[in-house]
């Protein structure tokens, strides 16, 4: 998320109004480097006793919450925090955890956001990229994670922790001289293959990402934009508060979304803005509605395909919908201004030189885009899926990589349209209409989204071909007609003793929900390519149909693996079964 937000020449007048102040707002960043979001927040405490960040067990004030800053500063020194130094953080969503990773970041240390839904091995390659001095974790998660800290001291965020937190002092911290291109988090992506990569976000990322939303939004101090997306993503965490915030308006909180307490939640809030992912508008407009009028204008996210957004639109009586596409280590953003159901938006004139994103075709088989004689990237027409590529500058457009220098060079594809040109790779299909409108596609290579998260399918082959009676897995995704992204499936190469339900109990322990397959293929073997690669792309068009599968089937309902039969597979297509 950075000015690289695209729209295109003709959009209406609120549209032109909300780039020229998300323009005016980030332009301003630059003019003093030492200004970090910390300082800002510090800043903000003049407005004393106005909501500024409002969660389910506390609420903070401006004045409170730039006061828990410099108290969590002052802690973090008083450990040995010194700048550059690494403090993990593995928590709910709630007030306490911007304080923390912002009191952190006061002081000069980096504060990694850990997924709360690691385990196991996964866990433990988190911790090791970002090597913490320190970690935080909540009480109920310390067990697994004290066992994988290597030399990190633990320190439980319980009842305790809090109280010794409030004893130390809130005056302003004694810290490093600080500048916008020192880093501030690491937050993790999936990138496109393996386990997760750390990517490393400055300071000036975060008063980019902050700043832009809040002028993408139009948030005024009036506005209370209601977030329950998890902290440890950069919206959930840094971007949606961090536009409140920025704004003197107030972001609302909640750890977890309640599909059944939503509407009453948001009613009783009085939110004005709702930040999404498109899986919670699916589950919305399949259950009950508001049973009082709501107050919001606007609702932020991505990832809501067209129909959902229509049904989510109309049915709920929301005035307007702002769809963006980004990435935590992208150097370019999409911004549908003009509300298209389905678009995440297209190139204003005015920003497109400085600001390049192209779409060129994709060879599936090598996963590189294709290359025309004269050794350039070829431009895909219109209409046409491809990878999604940015230029890399100077400027906005610049790419702060990953921590794995290797990972980072992966990202980068050279010699696109120029000799000596170098382009940020996605990882993404999109293609462009007539108009001019960016539409996502899919994930390319080896991962894809369900349940708003990113699922490395050679990460989750690993944990399914160390269960008992499997001899090897391949991991793909499959369409399911109603529901956002893809649903994990794997076909396993599995012994005559396999156990659905032994199967389940060794990987429920060692893969968040979203990454566990929704759907087992049990096959006599697995066909591999010339370069070892199981050959997935036939069994994902097969999908989950018993009729075209030929092979036992298996679903997950309820918490095991049932049988997977027509009947099954009709519910399932049809929408009586919801997964």
């Amino acid at each position: 998320m950075t000015t690289t937000a695209f729209c295109a020449s003709g959009q209406d007048d609120a549209a032109s109004l909300a780039w020229l102040r998300a323009i005016r707002m980030t332009a301003r960043i630059e003019d003093d480097a030492e200004r970090l979001f910390p300082l800002l927040i510090e800043e903000q405490a003049k407005l004393g006793d106005r909501p500024a960040l409002d969660g389910t067990r506390e609420n903070l004030s401006y004045a409170q919450l730039a006061a828990r800053v410099r108290r969590y500063a002052n802690w973090a020194r008083a450990q040995g925090i010194g700048k550059g130094d690494c403090v993990a953080i593995m928590l709910d969503g709630s007030p306490d955890y911007i304080a923390l990773w912002a009191g952190i970041t006061r002081i000069g240390g980096v504060a990694a956001l850990i997924n709360t839904n690691l385990r196991g091995d996964a866990l433990a390659h988190c911790l090791d990229l970002a090597a913490p001095r320190l970690i935080i974790v909540a009480e109920e998660l310390a067990a697994e994670v004290e066992n994988k800290a290597g030399g990190a001291l633990v320190w439980r965020h319980d009842e305790s922790f809090r109280r010794l937190i409030a004893i130390f002092s809130d005056a302003p911290p004694r810290a490093p001289a600080l500048t916008l291109e020192d880093n501030a988090l690491l937050i993790y992506t999936s990138g496109t293959t393996g386990l997760p990569k750390a990517a490393p976000v400055s300071h000036r990322r975060v008063m980019l990402w902050t700043h832009w939303f809040a002028g993408m939004m139009g948030m005024t101090l009036d506005d209370r934009i209601y977030n329950c997306l998890p902290m440890y993503h950069s919206v959930g965490g840094v971007a949606a508060p961090g536009a409140a915030l920025v704004s003197g308006a107030s972001a609302i909180c909640r750890e977890k979304f309640s599909a059944r307490g939503f509407w009453d939640d948001v009613t009783e809030s009085g939110a004005t803005i709702f930040q999404y992912i498109g899986e919670l508008c699916r589950y919305l407009v399949a259950g009950d509605g508001p049973k009082k009028p709501h107050r919001l204008r606007l609702a932020c996210g991505n990832g809501l395909s067209g129909q959902v957004w229509t049904r989510f639109q109309e049915r709920f009586g929301i005035p307007r919908i702002l769809e963006f596409y980004a990435a935590t280590e992208g150097n370019f953003s999409l911004y549908n201004m003009e509300g298209k159901p389905g678009a995440v938006g297209r190139v204003p004139a005015f920003l497109a030189p400085g600001f390049p994103v192209a779409i060129v075709k994709y060879d599936e088989a090598t996963g590189h885009p294709i290359r025309s004689p004269d050794g350039y990237c070829v431009p895909a027409p219109r209409g046409e899926a491809g990878e999604a590529i940015c230029k890399i500058t100077l400027g906005a457009a610049r790419f702060e990589g990953y921590t794995d220098a290797q990972a980072t060079a992966r990202k980068i594809l050279r010699h696109v349209f120029a000799r000596g040109d170098a382009w940020f790779r996605s990882g993404d299909l999109m293609r462009q209409d007539e108009e001019g409108f960016f539409y996502f596609v899919d994930r390319m290579g080896d991962t894809f989204r369900w349940k708003g998260e990113n699922v490395a399918t050679a990460e989750v082959a690993g944990v399914l071909g160390s269960a008992p009676c499997v001899n090897a897995a391949a991991v793909y995704g499959v369409a399911v007609p109603g529901a956002e992204g893809r649903a994990g499936m794997a076909a396993l190469e599995a012994t005559d003793g396999f156990d659905s339900a032994l199967f389940r109990a060794h990987i429920a322990p060692r893969l968040p929900f979203y990454a566990r397959p929704m759907f087992l293929r049990l096959v006599p073997s697995l066909s591999m390519t010339g370069t070892f690669k199981h050959r997935k792309n036939e069994l994902a068009r097969d999908g989950f149909d018993p009729a075209r599968c030929g092979d036992p089937l298996f679903a997950e309902l309820d918490g095991a693996y049932v049988k997977l039969d027509a009947a099954l597979h009709a519910r399932i297509v049809s929408g009586q079964v919801r997964l």
